[in-house]
């Protein structure tokens, strides 16, 4: 999927957790940047198109490590123990970005290095995806109101 719509799906998922958590003012940032990481493995993503990460996108390819539930709970783990704080909201930002990728035609390994995969029928940046934009946009204005409520 592309950038606004990881963005999307991840807000949703900070409106539905942001009543719960203590550290709001930290919990929503985090969450949004974790939704977008891992895409850090292709030039032409939000974090990607950075020189600094030209090294490691000649090393690892899309949609390999950087697309698993191994880094993300290895890097949430690392995080619970160094910041605490961090850990739940990049991880539930992480995740939510590996969860859409798995609805895509290209899909993710979500357990790298094991090499099965997990996809579905989205064509990345098609129609479909745009059909699920804009749900995730319903959705995202219906939990954005019941914060108030």
């Amino acid at each position: 999927m592309i950038k606004r719509t990881h963005f999307i799906i991840a807000l949703g998922v900070a409106f539905l957790f942001l009543p719960s958590v203590n550290h709001k003012i930290v919990f929503l940032p985090v969450l949004l940047i974790a939704a977008l990481l891992p895409d850090i493995d292709s030039p032409d993503s939000f974090f990607g198109h950075y020189k600094i990460l030209r090294p490691v996108q000649a090393v690892v390819k899309h949609r390999g490590v950087f697309h698993s539930m191994t880094l993300c709970f290895a890097f949430s783990l690392a995080l619970a123990f160094i910041e605490p704080i961090l850990a739940l909201p990049f991880f539930l930002g992480y995740s939510s970005h590996l969860f859409a990728d798995c609805f895509t035609q290209d899909g993710i390994m979500p357990f790298w290095p094991w090499k099965k995969t997990a996809n579905g029928l989205i064509r990345t940046g098609g129609h479909t995806e745009s059909i699920v934009l804009y749900v995730f946009v319903a959705v995202d204005a219906i939990l954005f109101l019941r914060l108030f409520v």
